[in-house]
């Protein structure tokens, strides 16, 4: 692609819980090379709670994490977005705003653990099975050998790491360490 950082937008429903999860993601594992945003189509008043704590426990950084709506991203001056991920198959149904700039997409669904109930550890279990397969699939994506393939190929490689990495999947490279 090119030598500056590249934009990654997660988006969601509410924009609580599993795009707050890719926005921290991407930060961490493509500090230097990707910058990480989120929004979502109907956002909820504040982050979960427990999306919060989660990342707080794994020492990642929370700071300026906030739910925001879509549209942010689609007005004048707001950072040009080289990538958008779904990861809700209800903001997947739901028509985008135009992104500025064209950007790849694809539908990372994972499911909501915002919406499973129980006694807490059961609802943080939710929230470390979707963090652990955001986690697996943004690791794939900030390794992709961008520099050595066109934008055909990078779609390609998107959509596939869309369909892989579910949380029992064979690529599933780090659910063990977020589970315990």
């Amino acid at each position: 692609m090119n030598d500056r950082e590249l934009n990654v937008l997660f988006l969601c429903t509410g924009n609580s819980a599993r795009s707050i999860l890719g926005e921290a993601l991407i930060d961490r594992w493509g500090r230097g090379r990707f910058n990480g945003y989120s929004a979502g189509s109907h956002p909820k008043p504040e982050v979960h709670p427990l999306a919060l704590r989660l990342l707080q426990h794994l020492e990642m950084d929370t700071e300026g994490l906030r739910s925001k709506n879509w549209d942010e991203f689609a007005q004048p001056g707001a950072p040009r977005m080289d990538f958008v991920f779904t990861v809700c198959d209800n903001a997947a149904r739901e028509a985008c705003p135009v992104w500025p700039g064209q950007p790849m997409s694809a539908h990372w669904g994972v499911p909501d653990p915002a919406a499973v109930e129980g006694d807490e550890k059961t609802r943080m279990q939710a929230f470390r099975r979707a963090f652990a397969q955001l986690e697996n699939r943004i690791r794939i994506f900030v390794n992709l050998p961008f520099e050595s393939l066109d934008r055909l190929r990078i779609q390609s490689e998107i959509d596939k790491i869309g369909r892989a990495g579910g949380p029992r999947g064979s690529n599933n490279i780090v659910e063990e360490k977020v589970l315990t």
